[in-house]
């Protein structure tokens, strides 16, 4: 009987149709019907979109903000996880500005309130990853602030996360095929911020840095495949404070491709 009066109902839709009405009109008649007759069947119906994530509060000893996408709110672990890393960092914050205020007034100095500004952004959301990078920003006092970054991977296919050099055969294989190439771009990139030829030194302003000790991104230019990879490089390590952060991207060609494991070499596009 119920099953009976669902398909009355849908021609009843369906009838209120115009035979004058174009294909278009009748389309849309039909796709309104055949939702209203799943909604009366009990079909399940598929989740509202999700929305991104925004906290910012400025109090008297800290002023927070915390940020992630809507593409890491539809994920039910990456939200706990999240979750958890923003009450810590912000706990943790908060304690630390307190503890300040007070040493800064038993030493009768001014003190100058803390902040940390946490965001998460998408590298690159394909059907197999959802690669998303954090910047996160940290003053406590000081003549300047503090910049540190982070990765997090989802791989779909598995339902999980998983890392950037658990992608790879090996860290040293990967470090292989990318550093020629990472090498001459990270001094292209010095060049063009100093605006004179990198003249080869000791140190970590002139030499080649290792890649593998800085965070590694995954990322995707046209949303289908991951087509390369950034190494993001903080103030201090491969220049002064005042050069910023390098961001030395590298194409997926087929050295690096074959320097991945053989079961997520179908999420890279293949050179």
């Amino acid at each position: 009987m119920q099953g009976r009066g669902l398909v009355v109902a849908a021609s009843l839709l369906l009838a209120a149709c115009s035979p004058h009405q174009d294909q278009q009109g009748n389309a849309a008649a039909n796709a309104a019907a055949s939702r209203f007759v799943d909604r009366m069947a009990g079909a399940p119906q598929p989740p509202p979109a999700a929305s991104p994530f925004a906290e910012s509060e400025k109090g008297a000893f800290l002023e927070f903000a915390y940020a992630y996408p809507a593409q890491a709110a539809a994920i039910p672990a990456l939200v706990e996880k999240f979750n958890k890393q923003r009450t810590t960092a912000k706990g943790d914050a908060l304690k630390m500005a307190k503890a300040d205020s007070v040493a800064a007034k038993a030493a009768g100095f001014p003190f100058r309130p803390h902040s940390l500004d946490m965001k998460w952004t998408v590298a690159a959301d394909t059907p197999r990853f959802l690669s998303l990078e954090s910047e996160s920003y940290v003053y406590t006092g000081g003549a300047h602030g503090m910049t540190g970054y982070d990765g997090v991977i989802w791989d779909r296919a598995r339902d999980r996360e998983t890392s950037v050099k658990a992608l790879m055969t090996a860290p040293g294989a990967f470090a292989l095929a990318i550093r020629d190439r990472f090498c001459k771009e990270l001094d292209r990139q010095r060049a063009e911020k100093r605006g004179a030829a990198v003249v080869p030194g000791d140190d970590d302003f002139t030499k080649c840095i290792d890649p593998m000790e800085q965070l590694i991104v995954p990322t995707s230019s046209d949303g289908k495949l991951i087509d390369g990879m950034t190494v993001v490089i903080g103030p201090y390590s491969a220049g002064p404070y005042a050069e910023g952060r390098y961001d030395v991207a590298l194409p997926v060609d087929t050295a690096m491709r074959k320097a991945i494991k053989t079961e997520y070499q179908d999420g890279f596009v293949a050179p």
